[in-house]
């Protein structure tokens, strides 16, 4: 097995360091963050950092790069408080990945890269009107990283998701709207119907639960 360092890990090449330690995680989800300008210009970027950080309020976690150069999400919904967290359908994961882009502050990455905005029940923020799930967040904490990264803490308000993927217990059918989820940098992947276990007890090994 290889082992590496955190002395190796320093002295990689750049690109090389950041595609190995951005793979470390494994999975993660891949959500297009929406944010406005109060000037009105819509704003779309694909993030790979959102993460669950309570239930009961529910509260979701993303992490921005650091703000050393003009980061229009984290300037768009510093201002109007708001940001909408939608999922990326597998089927465009290319325009997805093509929100990373340098766009300047005058062009809409919903334009630019083939995404409906859309405004609901009058939150002040644009969703994606092609994502099988949508969430409408209020930014109620940050925290500055030592690495000059920021965790964006926001209350979960609204919460839209197509009929089919809710399943009666609560959990999401993400595999049958065809959500994708993110490897690394730039990779994209299909998920597989998932292997459900019930609830783990000592002493018992968890049994998978077949679909009926």
């Amino acid at each position: 097995m290889r082992h590496l360092t955190a002395a190796d890990i320093a002295g990689f090449e750049k690109v090389y360091r950041l595609n190995l330690v951005n793979g470390l995680p494994g999975f993660k989800s891949a959500n297009l963050v929406g944010t406005a300008a109060p000037d009105g210009m819509t704003n779309l970027a694909v993030f790979s950092s959102a993460l669950h950080l309570g239930s009961d309020p529910a509260l979701l976690g993303i992490i921005t790069r650091p703000t050393t150069v003009p980061r229009h999400t984290y300037a768009n919904l510093k201002a109007s408080g708001c940001y909408t967290l939608n999922h990326v359908p597998e089927a465009l994961a290319a325009q997805a990945h093509y929100t990373s882009a340098n766009f300047p502050d005058t062009v809409s990455e919903f334009d630019a890269c083939g995404f409906t905005a859309e405004y609901r029940d009058g939150f002040p923020a644009p969703y994606v009107a092609e994502s099988a799930v949508s969430i409408g967040l209020r930014l109620l904490e940050e925290h500055h990283i030592s690495n000059g990264t920021v965790l964006l803490v926001g209350t979960v308000e609204h919460v839209y998701l197509r009929d089919e993927l809710l399943r009666p217990d609560g959990t999401l059918d993400l595999a049958a709207v065809g959500t994708a989820a993110i490897s690394g940098l730039d990779g994209y992947h299909a998920v597989l119907p998932p292997v459900r276990f019930g609830y783990a007890r000592v002493g018992q090994l968890p049994v998978a639960e077949r679909p009926a």
